[in-house]
């Protein structure tokens, strides 16, 4: 009798442990299913998709939602080099792209093979207001002085922006031209590939003003580096000592906003992991803190929701740069 329950518990045994390999290889549920997920961010570091991307994968680990994402950077023709990587990537459901409103102009201006029509919407994250800046040593203590400026010579008052033309750091500007009388073809835009690479410009004066995201450059308002002249949102932004555009007497109100899509041609059940996963991090009070952080406002739109939006703003963005003379 020994030996027969010796054996049975060794059988017993046996069960449990090659029971559950079996049972899960065949297929992973949840967010284990998108271990090795990577994010392509079509910016240099420190743009306005690097920013989301990095603090959005942060807080996905710091919340127990998912381990070891990648975030890497493939910068290039105002985020369409990305997107073009993103839509050879068909099927590949273990891939999204941080993305926004600069992309979308940016398939216009460059005559992008690729649209982000051809991509799978995951979800729309946040919206955030872009800001008009001046480095701290600059000769402009307010919007009404540098309006004065470039009114006299639209060509020498030179605005750079962390997107190319298209993006909302070039149709901000082109916007508030318009508004004070300037014709846009005569504003000198410098594009720079992302926020980061603007603020080098706008510190050292080589542009004389810039517009970006404020999420981008909240430790430099912190810091005294540089000087916000005005606000391109509805609201004043927390912790922000600057008007809006209105306020300021330009009849403009702008706000930028930004997202993840994944490749085309993904299974159904892919993406309704990644929806689940972005769904998931939203209510998080690891995002909720960091969208507070940056000056962000929540604008969580999933899957269905989130490309009708895309449709429409991409109808929306054509209609604009042909209005502005752009396109």
């Amino acid at each position: 009798m020994r030996i027969g329950n010796w054996l049975a518990v060794v059988g017993a045994l046996a069960v449990v442990v090659l029971v559950p390999p079996l049972l899960t290889s065949g297929a992973e549920t949840g967010t284990a299913s998108l271990r090795g997920l990577r994010v392509l961010v079509p910016n240099s570091p420190g743009g306005g998709y690097d920013v989301t991307a990095r603090t959005a994968a942060k807080a996905m680990e710091d919340a127990g939602l998912i381990r070891n994402i990648e975030v890497f950077n493939l910068p290039g023709a105002g985020g369409t080099v990305g997107l073009g990587r993103a839509v050879s990537e068909r099927g590949n459901g273990k891939l999204v792209m941080s993305m926004g409103l600069g992309v979308v102009g940016s398939v216009y201006t460059n005559k992008s093979p690729s649209s982000l029509l051809d991509t799978t919407p995951i979800a729309k994250l946040i919206e955030e207001p872009d800001i008009v800046v001046v480095g701290a040593d600059s000769p402009y203590r307010s919007l009404d002085e540098l309006v004065a400026a470039w009114r006299a010579d639209p060509g020498g008052v030179t605005v750079g922006g962390g997107s190319a033309p298209g993006g909302p750091d070039h149709l901000a500007p082109m916007l508030v031209a318009k508004a004070v009388g300037l014709e846009p073809r005569r504003v000198n835009y410098v594009p720079f590939d992302g926020g980061g690479e603007l603020l080098a410009s706008v510190l050292g004066g080589k542009v004389a003003f810039g517009v970006s995201g404020v999420g981008e450059y909240r430790d430099q308002i912190e810091a005294g580096q540089i000087r916000v002249l005005a606000v391109t949102g509805g609201d004043r932004l927390a912790g922000v000592d600057a008007p809006t555009l209105r306020e300021a007497g330009v009849d403009v109100e702008f706000t930028n906003w930004r997202g993840v899509v994944a490749p085309p041609g993904i299974s159904d059940t892919d993406r309704q992991r990644l929806v689940d996963l972005f769904t998931d991090l939203h209510g998080t009070a690891q995002w909720r803190d960091a969208v507070a952080r940056n000056g962000w406002t929540d604008a969580f739109a999933p899957g269905d929701e989130f490309g009708a939006f895309l449709r429409g703003e991409n109808e929306r963005v054509a209609t604009v740069l042909k209005d502005l003379g752009l396109a």
